[in-house]
C-alpha cells in the first residue's frame, strides 16, 4: 500500500497536481528537538535549478501540523505537509488518452480503472519524493551519529555529467544516472538474517523512489566474477572493521560495523521533448506523441538527497527494532 516500517513507520500521500502532498509518521520517539528550518538544507538540495532539472519551482516549505510541539516530537504520529501551488495541468491533457511510453500512465490507468488522477503523473510523480526527503530529515536525527551522504557519480554512461546533461538538452532527450551512498558509523548487528535484512528493507524502499530499476551493494554484481579469496573481507580488530569492504557494510543481513555503500541505477526520466509514438487506447491506434509540461532532462541530478533519505527512514525503523 502507501505505507512502510514496523516502528518508524510513514504513510505518503498526495498527487504531483493535487493541493498538497504529506507523511505522517507513527512511532517516532518522543523529545527529539524539530523546527520547519531542520528541513531546509534537504529539500533546497532536492529542488530544481541546475541545468537539465525542470523549470517547475515549488516553495517546498513543510507545514508541520501534528505531533509536534514547543520545538519537540510529542511522540504522537508527525504529519508533514507540502502545498502544490506553481502546477499546469493543461500539459497533461492528452496523456489520458495517449500514454507516455515509460511512464505509469497506462497502467495506473487500469489498475485503478481511469479514477487515478493524470495531472502530472498524479500520485505515481517524483514530485512525491518532496515527503521522503521530509522523513528522511526526522530520521537522521534518530540516527545520530550515524552519517549518510550520497552523489551523482556518473549520468548517461558517462563521468562528465555536465556534459551528459548538455547533449541530452541539445538532443531534446533524457538521461539515466547511478547515485552512491555511504553510512558511516553504523552499530554492528542491525537487520534480520531473512526477510528484513538490511539490504532488503533499504531495497524495498530504494525501488519505492521513481525512475530506481537496480541496487547493489558493496562490489554487487561485480562479485560474480570474483573468487572468495578477493571477495572475503579480512576482519581486523574487534570493532568488526575489515581490511576491505566488498559487502558493503552488511553481512547475513546485519550490518558488520563498516561503511554502508551501496549504489542505485536511475532510469532516465520518460517526459522527453522528441517526438515518440504510443498507443491512443481510444481509438486504439498508434498514435504521435509530443509530451509537453516541464520535466527534468536528468532527474537523477535531485535523486541523491532522496537516496539518503529512504536510507535514513530504513536505518531508523532498524535501529528503533534493534532497541525494542
Amino acid at each position: 500500500m502507501n505505507s512502510f516500517g514496523r516502528i518508524f513507520r510513514v504513510h505518503i500521500f498526495g498527487e504531483s497536481h493535487g493541493s498538497t502532498i504529506g507523511i505522517t509518521i507513527d512511532g517516532c520517539p518522543p523529545g527529539i528537538a524539530l523546527s520547519p528550518a531542520d528541513f531546509i538544507a534537504d529539500l533546497e538540495r532536492r529542488k530544481p535549478g541546475a541545468k537539465g532539472t525542470t523549470p517547475r519551482k515549488e516553495d517546498d516549505r513543510p507545514e508541520v501540523v501534528s505531533g509536534c510541539h514547543n520545538g519537540y516530537t510529542t511522540g504522537a504520529p508527525l504529519t508533514i505537509l507540502f502545498h502544490n501551488k506553481n502546477v499546469r495541468s493543461k500539459d497533461y491533457a492528452d496523456l489520458k488518452d495517449t500514454p507516455r511510453p515509460g511512464h505509469a500512465d497506462f497502467v495506473a490507468s487500469q489498475r485503478f480503472m481511469g479514477y487515478n488522477d493524470p495531472r502530472g503523473g498524479g500520485h505515481f510523480s517524483g514530485r512525491l519524493t518532496v515527503a521522503l526527503v521530509a522523513a528522511g530529515v526526522v530520521a537522521k536525527k534518530i540516527l545520530i551519529p550515524v552519517n549518510i551522504t550520497a552523489a551523482l557519480i556518473e549520468a548517461g554512461g558517462m563521468t562528465d555529467i555536465q556534459d551528459a546533461v548538455s547533449k541530452a538538452l541539445e538532443e531534446g532527450d533524457s538521461i539515466g544516472g547511478l547515485v552512491e551512498c555511504r553510512a558511516e558509523n553504523i552499530p554492528v548487528g542491525w537487520g534480520e538474517p531473512f526477510f528484513d535484512s538490511a539490504e532488503s528493507v533499504i531495497s524495498h524502499l530504494a525501488f519505492a523512489v521513481p525512475a530506481i530499476k537496480g541496487i547493489e551493494f558493496g562490489s554487487g554484481f561485480r562479485a560474480a566474477t570474483m573468487r572468495g579469496s578477493e571477495h572475503n573481507d579480512p576482519i581486523v580488530d574487534s570493532s568488526g572493521k575489515t581490511a576491505t569492504n566488498h559487502a558493503g557494510g552488511i553481512t547475513g543481513g546485519l550490518t558488520n560495523g563498516n561503511a554502508l555503500i551501496f549504489r542505485v541505477a536511475v532510469k532516465p526520466t520518460s517526459s522527453i521533448s522528441k517526438k515518440q509514438t504510443s498507443l491512443n487506447i481510444q481509438t486504439n491506434k498508434m498514435a504521435t506523441l509530443e509530451v509537453a509540461g516541464r520535466h527534468d532532462a536528468c532527474i537523477a541530478l535531485r535523486v541523491p538527497v532522496v537516496i539518503e533519505a529512504i536510507t535514513a527512514m530504513a536505518l531508523a525503523d532498524l535501529k528503533l527494532l534493534a532497541r525494542s
